[in-house]
């Protein structure tokens, strides 16, 4: 193997490694969105529970019916964040199936890279 083939397989070696480093960021970034959107819609379930509350303690005509608003807005609140638990469960598995299929790319991609490497010599 030349010098230059060497230089030119570091050169496809490093140009290939940037661009899997940038795709992993690309990948890093839509889960970074996709977990904050999940975290703003379970903000805003405890903001509407926060605001159905202080409605309830303004407008409850006494104790009892405001006991049992609580009770109920409580109870509503927890179907919700159990569906927005399994929403975000969901997220976390097709995140952790992107990043395995990126693994898996571009393991294979590094051992052709090395393999072919071992072969010019």
């Amino acid at each position: 193997m030349s010098t230059n083939d060497t230089l030119k397989t570091f050169n496809d070696m490093t140009t290939k490694g940037l661009e899997r480093a940038s795709s992993l960021g690309e990948l890093n970034l839509s889960v970074f969105e996709r977990l904050a959107n999940r975290q703003m819609d379970a903000l805003g379930l405890y903001l509407d529970h926060s605001m159905r509350l202080m409605t309830l303690a303004t407008e409850s005509k006494g104790y009892n019916e405001f006991f049992k608003g609580q009770v109920e807005a409580t109870k509503t609140l927890t179907e919700r964040m159990m569906d927005e638990s399994k929403a975000t469960m969901q997220v976390l598995g097709e995140t952790r199936d992107e990043y395995r299929a990126w693994l898996e790319k571009n393991m294979a991609e590094i051992s052709a890279d090395v393999r072919k490497g071992v072969s010019a010599n």
